[in-house]
């Protein structure tokens, strides 16, 4: 029997069957869904007729932009050919061995080899895995502790959202598990100490960091994790010279570096990748998100060439690499993304993520830094937080059960505009596709400001 569907039905059916991730299930069953039907450029339209502006560019990642169709082209003429196969055993696939050699070459560094997975989460959690097999093959399975940060955000797979450092992923899962010890997150606007200079609060987040080592015992610590600058907790840029010191305190106590570009990677700060900016080389790199623009799920681990060589050596005591997925190194998703960094680099959109998101935090510090209840702007190229406070001068925030950023997000829809409220409650989150133009940014802007506005 034919049943027809409108718009309705569909609502109706999505709060019936779906369970959404990351959703205050409650209060979704009361409203339902935005049910997204199309998109172009930066602009997504919804099955209700409205178009908006999508400053987050889908979660962090659409960087080439909505409906190119020369990444439809490339999937579909990839899965006419080979659809699917799998690298287990010896088994490869053209378009993977290509993006393998042009993704080492564009990193650059001291990395070797890449890993394939779908997500950010089963990346960061390979990258685990083999930081504990290559300290097993050197002789030292005890360094299996993980270093992370308060507010940071790596996954949430069991293991990942261990390293996540945001309490809501945690409650009601019995996470995070102990093989995971967080260290103080660097933010200065939020925990600088009265009087205490930006450098000062660099060196105290640096000893806070030898202490927990210290403490912990560096013979029991394989690896730190952390992104550039950290998305989900915050959109929060690390003090000047913080990656130089923290490198500097990993190297002397034998411990590893991850560099978790999920977000930060493929353009978003206006250069290939977020350690490219600050300039500090990691031991493994986490990517995903931008290495197809979202239109595949696809993520890439790379490790070093001492930790190959480590690996590779040990397979004569293990066998096998015993780790991989289903879709290790889809051919789809490979010939995906090498369609997608063709475009980025066609288009220069890094170089337009530099320009244009210069222009965007000029306009944040000059049009919306200026509101009573805008306490800092934070990022740096095509990624932005809008910091929301109670009071600017003293410094208040708001309580943590206040979550002022959810009715400003929910406001800015009415004007056109898709902007995210943060799990921390206080913030808001800006990272457009790479795409976006000067004038686009400008009504982001505009929609902004009737969006706080409404709210205050």
């Amino acid at each position: 029997m034919n049943v027809r569907i409108d718009n309705v039905d569909l609502k109706e059916l999505d709060k019936q069957y779906v369970l959404h991730p990351t959703t205050a299930l409650a209060a979704h069953l009361d409203k339902g869904p935005t049910i997204a039907q199309s998109a172009v450029n930066c602009s997504v339209k919804d099955t209700d007729g409205e178009e908006r502006l999508d400053a987050v560019g889908g979660l962090w990642c659409v960087n080439a932009g909505y409906g190119r169709k020369e990444l439809a082209d490339a999937m579909a003429d990839q899965a006419k050919e080979l659809g699917y196969f799998h690298s287990f055993s010896s088994m490869s696939n053209s378009p993977m061995i290509r993006l393998s050699e042009r993704l080492v070459n564009l990193v650059g560094g001291k990395m070797s080899k890449v890993f394939y997975g779908t997500s950010g989460s089963d990346c960061n959690d390979s990258l685990i895995k083999i930081v504990w097999n290559y300290n097993y093959l050197r002789g030292k399975p005890q360094k299996q502790k993980v270093i992370s940060r308060d507010y940071a955000y790596h996954g949430v797979s069991i293991a990942t959202a261990s390293l996540t450092g945001i309490g809501a992923f945690h409650r009601g899962f019995g996470l995070p598990l102990p093989f995971v010890v967080h260290t103080s997150c660097p933010h200065y606007y939020r925990y600088g100490e009265e009087g205490e200079s930006e450098e000062a609060f660099c060196d105290r987040m640096i000893r806070d960091l030898e202490e927990l080592i210290e403490r912990e015992s560096a013979d029991s610590i394989g690896a730190m994790i952390a992104e550039p600058i950290m998305g989900a907790g915050g959109v929060i840029v690390p003090p000047k010279g913080y990656f130089e010191k923290v490198q500097k305190v990993l190297q002397e106590n034998d411990i590893l570096l991850i560099a978790d570009e999920v977000i930060c990677g493929f353009g978003r700060l206006g250069t290939w990748f977020g350690h490219h900016y600050f300039g500090f080389e990691p031991d493994m790199i986490a990517s995903a998100k931008g290495i197809t623009s979202g239109y595949f799920p696809m993520s890439a681990a790379f490790i070093s060439e001492d930790i190959w060589q480590t690996l590779l050596s040990g397979s004569e005591e293990l066998g096998i690499f015993a780790h991989g997925y289903t879709y290790s190194g889809h051919p789809v998703g490979a010939a995906t993304a090498l369609a997608n960094l063709d475009i980025l680099e066609r288009e220069s959109l890094v170089e337009n993520a530099a320009k244009v998101g210069a222009y965007m935090h000029q306009g944040l510090q000059e049009r919306i830094l200026t509101h009573p209840h805008v306490g800092e702007i934070r990022g740096h190229g095509l990624i932005a937080a809008v910091q929301l406070v109670e009071s600017k001068e003293p410094k208040k925030f708001y309580e943590a059960a206040d979550k002022p950023a959810a009715p400003v997000a929910a406001a800015a829809m009415n004007h056109g505009l898709i902007i995210r409220p943060l799990p921390t409650g206080d913030s808001l989150a800006i990272s457009p596709p790479l795409v976006i133009t000067e004038k686009e940014v400008d009504f982001l802007l505009d929609s902004l400001l009737k969006a706080l506005d409404d709210v205050y």
